[in-house]
């Protein structure tokens, strides 16, 4: 169990917080609230308190035998400030110690993660910005905020991520020092990935199609430690069932042909081209006009064609910029580690692309499932494996894109 301190800013967006509280805590984290005094005006320390089944103080002269001011902090594997104000960011950056939260922030020496949520021109005032390049300079780890609607009939980049997308962020830094050290380099930072995910469907009349399991949870994943990576992202999303990430421009497809036209058109600007998607391998040679009927016959026959095979297409096409890697994904029904590899090593001579992340989904293994098994091997070696969360596995991959450059 993870001890988690949630500080809340006074903004609107505070009400958010009480859903990433129990999504925190319903995880099986220990969880204490630590408000500002303006965070109290929006919610109240009552609904803190039973969330959290922790008190809850605003000030330093509170339960001072315990030295809350000191113990919070220092006793946290990880810190969030969600939402995290203008004024927050301002107060942390200059190293106030006026309320509970700021000295909470002092003392911690575990992780830190800020949330930024505000009106646009706070959050694209310089000061604003300043200060955020202060707080990563020292370490702390700063989320952007997403872009949408904002408080009455404003919109633009200032809004709370949404509490699942928080709690993922959470998820893929808990207990991960290599990840944490890459989120505070910003190793992606200046850089365009572009990442496809999910499962293409081929359509065999205008309510039927020809589909896979893919959830898109690999893809989606990816996304989200690439944007809290640095890097600008485009998550080209054929069918999902994961929540878009914040921080990612999203390019919706269907078939095969849509996400090989998407692809291709994106290849030319980016940096990192990321093939996590399950795409169909054949689509039918006619796509009836209307639903097909039973004729009584008892069987249906299907005329097949293959589809453009997108990851030999972007890896022959040369047409990104100069050190652009591609990184294609290969699942595989193996009977063992050597066998996938067999199959990995031939896949990946066949597609012509840099690093290939190989799944035994032998089974029903990985699809749907938040844990994934990857060997990712590049033309000659294997560059590593691992298990365990989708998160942690999209940092993995990462990893091995970034250290082609190094």
């Amino acid at each position: 169990m993870s001890r988690i301190v949630l500080g809340v800013a006074g903004g609107i967006a505070a009400y958010k917080a009480c859903e990433l509280l129990r999504r925190l805590s319903e995880s099986g984290h220990d969880v204490t609230v630590v408000p500002t005094p303006n965070a109290l005006e929006f919610v109240g320390a009552t609904t803190w308190e039973a969330l959290s089944g922790h008190p809850v103080r605003t000030g330093v002269f509170g339960g001072v035998e315990d030295v809350p001011h000191v113990r919070i902090g220092q006793q946290a594997d990880l810190v969030v400030v969600a939402p995290a104000t203008a004024d927050l960011l301002a107060r942390a950056a200059s190293g106030r110690a006026d309320d509970l939260l700021t000295n909470v922030l002092l003392t911690a020496r575990c992780p830190v993660l800020f949330v930024p949520a505000m009106h646009t021109e706070m959050w694209l005032h310089p000061a604003t910005q300043a200060n955020v390049a202060t707080l990563r300079g020292r370490g702390a780890l700063v989320m952007d905020p997403a872009d949408g609607r904002l408080t009455g009939a404003d919109s633009g980049p200032g809004r709370l991520p949404e509490p699942h997308d928080i709690q993922a962020v959470v998820a893929s830094l808990l207990g991960d020092e290599d990840a944490v050290a890459a989120v505070r380099a910003r190793d992606l930072a200046g850089r365009h990935v572009v990442i496809s995910a999910g499962g293409t469907r081929e359509q065999l009349d205008p309510v039927r199609f020809l589909g896979n399991a893919s959830s898109g949870r690999q893809g989606v994943a990816l996304a989200r430690t690439a944007a809290l990576r640095g890097a600008r992202v485009t998550l080209v999303a054929a069918h999902i069932t994961e929540p878009v990430p914040s921080g990612a421009d999203v390019v919706r497809v269907g078939s095969t042909a849509e996400l090989a036209e998407a692809m291709l058109a994106l290849q030319p600007t980016a940096d990192a081209l990321v093939m996590a998607v399950a795409a169909a391998d054949f689509t039918p040679e006619r796509v009836a006009d209307g639903k097909i009927k039973k004729d009584g016959s008892g069987t249906l026959e299907l005329r097949l064609t293959e589809t453009t095979d997108v990851l030999a297409a972007l890896s022959a096409s040369g047409a990104g910029p100069a050190g652009q890697v591609i990184v294609g994904f290969a699942a595989e029904t193996a009977d063992d580690e050597a066998h996938l590899l067999e199959l990995g090593r031939a896949k990946l001579a066949r597609k012509g692309c840099d690093l290939l992340v190989l799944n035994n989904v032998s089974g029903g293994a990985v699809f749907g499932s938040p844990d994934n098994s990857v060997t990712i091997i590049a033309p000659d070696q294997v560059v590593l494996t691992a298990s365990g969360d989708k998160a942690a596995i999209a940092h993995r991959i990462w990893d091995a894109v970034v250290g082609i450059h190094s």
